[in-house]
């Protein structure tokens, strides 16, 4: 069998980061549960317990020694060893204690001491999403800045707004990337401050009792909370004091994943509705994706240019966003302090919830940074809809002129509706405004009408004067979100690099 004779995924093929792949990689995940062993046998040394310095450097040497083929840490025949063993242990910590036990000899005894397999494996899962959390929100500063830049460029351009996707009050092109950008720091903000708000599991033994570590000490309880505050503070370099659950069972309340993937998910809805406003705003020929000479948009019809990044990180967040029922269902079904069946879930729902995400905010970045805004198209728009909207303008000037504000709320009303009709049923220009000129009610002044001729009927048609505060409001987040964001993370953006997709 070659590659191609066997599944591979399509997040690892064709959407995520070389990045965010090493993350969630086997190599650096058995790394980690190297890197947690090296800790508590350091912490356990300095404690007093019978593991030796001789011991801890054999462990170093191997954790953070250099390969032939330039990986670090655990080898490609490690990693074999360690599957030869869970063939026959049928448990992949085990498998992977004896792997370690097999190229470190003197340590094999003490590797693993007081410790269960969620010791290793809940630390670990903690440590690979703080850091995949980290690359989501370095993408997300990149894409709110992206979309700044966008909203900047294009702050005083009137665009027809919309609600209901029926003509509404004109807002400009560059505050609705503005809208955009902010909708997405919202979703990063909720999301980062519901994990900073997480606890570590730390080094809680079978049950979470800490009876295993207990027992090691002696039945000292200060020298517990001694001992996993030293693991700890090797593992993550710094004092995670007050920092772990107070009570946990086998594993960390699998609660947290839930909490983690519909943060991911709110990150992932509101890129998915970006999306389908530019597919929509694709399709009224007002702004188009980027879209390479070569490029093919339809097999069928050569003229075809879909917006085929959008579409796919539609698909890519719709899939982060049901990926979160599987950990409500794991949070709700495990059975007093832990059953089995979380593994098998996680170990899908966890890394493609990123992966997938990972992919959508590059997808979402490279479109923000190569938007075509076709400028003539959307002002041909909205000029076509401007005159019903500046009827309640006109309704104004003229009751400053002396008019009666019923009375010329009906002869407007009938002009629309007619010149309304004109545009639907026959297909022509909207002609509202020279209808109103040409009713004879706006020509006399006083009482009963007003001074056509005092009318200011092309400012009246400005659509910069429809815009209310768009402007403004877009100066304002540029100032308040975007410059922060780029003043703090400009250097770790840019070295992000590219954000092409991949195929």
């Amino acid at each position: 069998m070659t590659q191609y004779d066997t599944y591979t995924s399509p997040l690892a093929e064709r959407n995520a980061s070389r990045d965010m792949l090493r993350l969630w990689s086997p190599r650096h995940k058995f790394n980690t549960w190297r890197r947690i062993w090296l800790a508590v046998a350091e912490a356990q040394h300095e404690m007093g317990l019978p593991v030796s310095m001789e011991q801890i450097e054999e462990l170093r040497a191997v954790v953070e020694r250099k390969n032939p083929d330039g990986t670090v840490g655990i080898s490609d025949a490690e990693i074999e060893a360690a599957r030869r063993h869970e063939r026959e242990l049928r448990h992949d910590v085990m498998a992977h204690v004896h792997a370690l036990g097999d190229v470190c000899p003197g340590a094999k005894g003490i590797v693993h001491l007081g410790m269960t397999s969620q010791d290793v494996v809940c630390n670990a899962d903690a440590i690979i999403i703080d850091a995949s959390l980290s690359l989501v929100w370095t993408k997300i500063a990149r894409l709110v800045v992206g979309f700044g830049e966008q909203a900047s460029r294009f702050a005083r351009l009137p665009t027809l707004g919309f609600t209901h996707y029926q003509p509404a009050q004109p807002v400009t092109t560059g505050r609705r990337c503005a809208g955009w950008a902010y909708e997405v720091h919202l979703a990063g903000q909720a999301l980062f401050g519901a994990w900073e708000k997480s606890a570590f599991r730390g080094f809680k033994g079978a049950t979470g009792t800490q009876a295993s570590f207990l027992a090691l000490f002696a039945g000292d309880h200060a020298k517990v909370d001694r001992f996993e505050g030293l693991a700890l503070r090797r593992l993550y370099g710094r004092d995670c004091a007050g920092m772990t659950h107070v009570i946990c069972g086998q594993t960390y309340p699998r609660v947290t994943d839930a909490i983690l993937l519909a943060g991911l998910s709110s990150v992932a809805c509101v890129l998915h509705k970006i999306a389908t406003d530019i597919r929509l705003l694709c399709n009224r020929k007002e702004i188009d994706e980027p879209f390479e000479d070569k490029q093919i948009g339809s097999s069928a019809m050569p003229y075809k240019r879909n917006p085929m990044r959008c579409e796919r990180v539609c698909g890519l967040t719709r899939f982060v966003m049901n990926l979160v029922g599987n950990a409500y269902d794991t949070a709700a079904t495990q059975w007093l302090e832990r059953t089995l069946d979380d593994s098998s879930n996680r170990r899908l729902s966890l890394p493609e919830a990123f992966l997938a995400l990972d992919g959508a905010l590059d997808l979402m970045h490279n479109v923000a940074g190569g938007l075509v805004v076709h400028e003539a198209t959307v002002r041909k728009n909205l000029m076509a809809e401007l005159p019903f909207m500046a009827t309640e303008n006109i309704l104004m000037e003229c009751v400053k002129l002396g008019g009666d504000r019923q009375e010329y709320h009906e002869h407007i009303r009938r002009h629309a509706q007619a010149a309304g009709m004109r545009v639907k049923q026959e297909g022509l220009d909207n002609d509202l405004i020279e209808r109103l000129k040409g009713d004879r009610a706006f020509w006399g002044k006083g009482r009963g009408g007003a001074l056509s001729a005092e009318l200011n009927w092309d400012g009246v048609l400005d659509p910069i004067r429809y815009v209310g505060r768009s402007v403004e409001q877009t100066e304002q987040f540029l100032a308040e979100v975007v410059e922060p964001l780029r003043e703090k993370y400009g250097r770790a953006i840019a070295e992000l690099g590219d954000s092409s997709p991949k195929v």
